[in-house]
């Protein structure tokens, strides 16, 4: 059974930072891509962040470029996203996704398939 499970949201406040996780199991880790998305109450499912499996080759959203870092650890099959400089605007529930293509972007355009349940992160202003 493939499984993503969200750790590390929570409440912070505007200019702080939080790190999330994304433990992954049920399926070869190296063999897929992993996105960050996010949804804000009333918005649309936003790519902001993946992760190629091909040669960890990252790539970003405009709206958190500068400001997230995205990483993996191939030994615990968990993907990071570092958020420092943290806005009210960011302020959304965290999801990560398996991307079966050897070059992610962070968009639904690519075909994500299978996706955590999510992880709450707000930021108070």
């Amino acid at each position: 059974e493939v499984r993503l499970v969200e750790s590390g949201g929570g409440l912070v406040q505007a200019g702080g930072s939080l790190r999330l996780s994304c433990a992954t199991s049920g399926f070869i880790f190296d063999e897929y891509s992993i996105g960050w998305f996010r949804q804000a109450p009333g918005k649309e499912r936003e790519g902001i962040s993946c992760i190629s499996n091909s040669d960890g080759d990252t790539n970003y959203a405009d709206s958190v470029k500068g400001r997230f870092t995205i990483s993996k650890d191939n030994a615990k099959k968990t993907v990071y996203l570092q958020m420092n400089n943290l806005k009210a605007e960011d302020t959304a529930v965290y999801f990560c996704a398996t991307d079966p293509l050897y070059y992610c972007a962070p968009s639904l355009v690519d075909p994500y398939d299978y996706w955590g349940q999510g992880i709450q992160v707000t930021v108070s202003s």
